[in-house]
């Protein structure tokens, strides 16, 4: 971490981005670079991170290291993460950003966990934060209508910036050559936010009834495994007997790479989210750069986010 040994500069401007190494932090800054900007680097983790997040947990939602590292910041600016801390570890933490006289941005990109059912602990972390806030940001107007009714605050609509890099969006997308249609669904390692079941039939039967139409589905090898982390007998088994369709392709692996993702995106002419609930969606972004088309859920605000279809499925 660079911040024990930054220096002042009043021209510069420097944010303690949470995280600061995410693919959408790094696409908020100007292509032009950053100005009287500076975003510093992420902290040592206070826990082991998880693949894919080497900030996480993030270290700068912890009291005492706002209180030490506080000469070295000049605003935080919340995205993700909160969900490592209680409401109460919250509570500190926005305290100590009062008491060193520290600005506090939050942009809301989830109303709602997709990674928890429960919805209570992240509705009380947001009781929290929203409040405390002084400027919010959300990605749709849809979202920033419920922050209103929920809260009394007003949050800036800014659309969330591209996700894919920037030479790859401007190379233009690569079609494929052989007329099939294909239409995919990617269950990754099931989290909560997921209704798979219904999706995969219902997907089954419409890609049946299609002329040169393929569905592929995706999901990581915990899921399929037994004794694997998200094991779950129930889907493994329909995933294994959609497989003998002949018009299914069955793809298990692990957690993808970025570039790995990319090309699988670019290999659908569809990708349908089998989410059951839910806000906002890194992974519509990604179709969109790509141009994927999308049909997504009516819960939460993906219409909203990115031009795509929707379809209708009880969340219960």
């Amino acid at each position: 971490m660079t911040v024990a040994t930054a220096t002042v500069d009043l021209d510069v401007i420097r944010v303690a981005s949470v995280p600061s190494d995410h693919v959408y932090v790094r696409h908020l800054a100007p292509p032009t670079g950053m100005g009287g900007v500076m975003r510093l680097e992420d902290p040592t983790p206070q826990g082991v991170p998880p693949a894919g997040a080497p900030w996480y947990p993030p270290s700068i939602l912890d009291a005492g290291w706002v209180s030490r590292h506080a000469s070295t910041f000049d605003v935080v600016h919340l995205h993700f993460g909160f969900d490592a801390k209680s409401p109460h570890e919250l509570e500190g933490f926005v305290a100590e950003l009062r008491h060193h006289h520290k600005p506090f941005v939050f942009t809301v990109h989830d109303l709602r966990n997709p990674h928890h059912r429960d919805e209570s602990v992240h509705d009380a972390q947001l009781d929290v934060l929203v409040p405390a806030a002084d400027a919010l940001i959300t990605l749709t107007g849809g979202a920033a209508d419920v922050i209103t009714r929920r809260w009394g605050r007003t949050a800036t609509v800014l659309p969330h910036p591209h996700v894919v890099p920037k030479e790859i969006l401007c190379r233009g997308r690569r079609n494929r050559r052989d007329g099939t249609f294909v239409a995919g669904v990617h269950l990754k390692s099931l989290r909560a936010g997921m209704e798979p079941l219904p999706v995969i039939e219902t997907l089954r039967e419409a890609v049946r009834g299609l002329a040169g139409a393929r569905l592929r589905i995706d999901v990581h090898c915990d899921v399929m495994t037994p004794g694997g982390t998200h094991h779950a007998p129930e889907v493994a088994a329909l995933v294994r007997d959609a497989a003998r369709d002949a018009h299914v392709e069955v793809v298990v692996h692990d957690f993808f790479s970025d570039t790995d993702l990319w090309s699988y995106l670019e290999g659908l002419d569809v990708s349908i989210l089998p989410y059951r609930f839910g806000t906002h969606s890194g992974w519509l972004e990604a179709c969109h750069d790509l141009g994927t088309r999308v049909i997504a859920p009516d819960c939460g605000f993906y219409a909203d986010q990115r031009p795509c279809l929707v379809y209708a499925l009880n969340a219960g």
